[in-house]
């Protein structure tokens, strides 16, 4: 509160000694309140602006990593049918090699759809929850 206000100590009602009726009180809170939640957005979304660049540096330095580990894995195969085609044929190497890929992506396909069948619905349920039960106790709070 202003500390130009003066400050005065426990008198009866109504006596003039200086008191804010309930009301002026009640809208100096409520607008203290807003400038309050005001500041405390704009500082979340100056720290989530920043935040937001370093993930992008993040998600851009992820990305050549597995462009590179791509690159890496296809020379891996490329050695591999090579090593195969010491003892066989190439065209049969090619083959070994490309059903074990084969294998292995169909495993983490599966896999991948078992784990998305778990999350579903895409939505936070506990946090939704927990909203409408503070907004609950707000209201019931507002009406006592």
């Amino acid at each position: 509160m202003s500390s130009t206000q003066p400050h005065t100590t426990a008198s009866g009602p109504g006596t003039g000694s200086g008191q804010e009726p309930v009301s002026e009180l009640v809208r100096r809170a409520s607008q203290q309140l807003t400038e309050l939640v005001r500041g405390e957005l704009r500082l979340a979304q100056a720290e989530m602006k920043e935040k937001g660049k370093r993930y992008g540096k993040g998600g851009g330095l992820f990305g050549g990593a597995g462009i590179v580990g791509f690159l890496m894995l296809q020379a891996l195969v490329a050695t591999a049918i090579a090593a195969l085609a010491v003892p066989l044929p190439v065209w049969a190497a090619a083959l070994i090699v490309t059903a074990v890929l084969g294998v292995i992506a169909a495993v983490m396909a599966l896999g991948g759809r078992k784990q998305v069948s778990r999350a579903a619905p895409p939505a936070p349920e506990r946090t939704i929850e927990n909203v409408k039960a503070d907004v609950a106790e707000i209201k019931e709070s507002a009406h006592r």
